[in-house]
């Protein structure tokens, strides 16, 4: 069965929407007064933000019982390096000991593709290098939280935990999802192309400028001996922080764009995939940028708020 509108499939109508409610989010941030009266804005600001953004806005105490801490983004990444290593483990069971995908993996990418799993096409290359660096790049997230990151005693929404959780779930059938839809045919290494290097080598760049960004943001709190002295916020320094108030935002846009060129760049589904990642961080980097600005008088009035120059 398809579901499909425009020619789009399930889950490129899914990403499109997501995509949409954070452009929608993003807007309404930028023409917002910075009012809060409004109990209804109030609720909207209260999903938006997380953390050091969230800890200065006006709160009904009701609100407050669905706060849960920051910290829990090791979460996130623990689901992530689970889920996407067992898809991964059920693809190149598929590829290479030619067992079928379980019934409900196949009749969950059925649904998403509207493609039928007897109609799809050979397994891709792009598709198990794209599993594979997903499973990486959750796993030094992952590693970041627990032994690099030090977080304090922000908040986030119980909804945006929720949606955390879901994301990377989604995130890894996404990537199962072109297999479906894709061209590749042959053996795997007869696939190769100049695309899939390049990708390779970006997400290794911006995999390095991320890591680089959390660890300066992490030595604000930290002094020499490596011991946390305080959980207070401070200006970032160093680094792209001094072109842009959130370069480890943009280095996840770039880590996205990465994906896409190892797709080699046809996978129209990983592009709405882009663009939701673009709209996502584009808000949190002006959340973030617009705290320092109002917070800090002698904040750098040339960076931007997470992409160099532009945004």
């Amino acid at each position: 069965m398809m579901w499909s509108f425009l020619g789009l499939s399930a889950i490129d109508i899914l990403w499109c929407f997501l995509a949409s409610c954070f452009f929608v989010a993003f807007c309404a941030h930028k023409v917002s007064s910075g009012k809060y009266e409004c109990r209804v804005y109030a609720i909207f600001q209260d999903l938006i933000r997380y953390g050091k953004t969230k800890q200065n806005i006006k709160r009904d105490e009701w609100m407050r019982l669905f706060d849960v801490p920051k910290r829990w983004f090791w979460h996130f990444y623990a689901i992530s390096v689970s889920w996407n290593g067992l898809l991964l483990l059920l693809h190149l069971n598929f590829i290479y000991q030619h067992q079928p995908h379980p019934s409900w993996l196949t009749w969950i990418l059925d649904v998403l593709t509207g493609v039928p799993g007897a109609d799809s096409q050979a397994p891709q290359l792009s598709t198990l290098l794209v599993q594979l660096l997903l499973c990486v790049h959750s796993l030094r997230r992952l590693l970041e939280c627990l032994f690099v990151s030090v977080f304090s005693d922000g908040a986030m929404h119980l909804v945006q935990y929720v949606f955390g959780l879901g994301y990377y779930i989604v995130l890894g059938l996404t990537v199962l999802c072109s297999d479906r839809t894709g061209q590749g045919t042959g053996a795997l290494l007869s696939q190769l192309e100049w695309l899939h290097v390049a990708g390779f080598v970006l997400f290794i760049g911006a995999s390095l400028l991320q890591h680089q960004s959390i660890v300066l943001l992490a030595g604000l709190r930290t002094g020499k001996s490596g011991r946390v002295e305080t959980l207070a916020h401070k200006v970032p320094n160093g680094g792209c922080f001094e072109l842009v108030s959130c370069p480890h935002y943009f280095a996840e846009l770039l880590i996205y764009v990465s994906l896409s060129f190892v797709f080699r760049g046809v996978s129209l589904t990983w592009w709405l995939v882009v663009l939701y990642v673009l709209f996502n961080q584009a808000l949190a980097g002006q959340l973030c940028h617009d705290l320092y600005i109002s917070k800090y008088d002698s904040y750098p009035r040339h960076r931007r708020a997470f992409i160099p120059f532009v945004l």
